[in-house]
C-alpha cells in the first residue's frame, strides 16, 4: 500500500490534551488503503463525510470529516453516522479494509469511546 490511515479506539479521552504523536500501536489501531479513503472523500461520499462532526488534534478544536494529514479526534456521537458512510462505501468496494473498519466503529460504540485516526 502507497500510503494509509489508521483508526483505533481511545480508552480515555483527555480534554485539552493536544493528540499530535503517531501512537498507532496505544490505540490498537487498524490500517485502511488511503485509496479507501479518497473514495470517502470523492463526489459519492464526500459531501456525507463534510457532515461528520470531528476534532482536529484535540477535544477544542471542531472539524469535520477526517484530518487527511493529521490527527483525527472521532466522539461517540459520531460513530453512527462514520458507520452509515463506511457500510455505503463497502456496499460499493466490498473491501475487507472497510469491513474491518466497520467493526472497529461498532466496538466504539459498544463501548462508547472516542476514535482516533491518523492520516497520511
Amino acid at each position: 500500500m502507497p500510503y494509509v490511515h489508521e483508526f483505533g479506539i481511545v480508552a480515555c479521552i483527555e480534554k485539552d490534551k493536544e493528540y499530535n504523536h503517531y501512537e498507532p500501536e496505544k490505540y490498537d489501531c487498524i490500517i485502511v488503503d488511503g485509496d479507501f479513503l479518497d473514495e470517502l472523500r470523492s463526489k459519492d461520499f464526500g459531501k456525507k463525510m463534510l457532515q461528520l462532526d470531528t476534532f482536529a488534534h484535540n477535544t477544542n478544536f471542531p472539524y469535520k470529516s477526517l484530518v487527511y494529514f493529521g490527527i483525527t479526534l472521532i466522539p461517540p456521537s459520531s460513530h453512527k453516522q462514520f458507520l452509515h458512510i463506511v457500510n455505503e462505501a463497502n456496499g460499493k468496494y466490498k473491501s475487507e479494509e472497510l469491513e474491518e473498519l466497520m467493526k472497529k466503529i461498532t466496538e466504539a460504540i459498544k463501548g462508547d469511546k472516542w476514535m482516533i485516526h491518523f492520516g497520511v
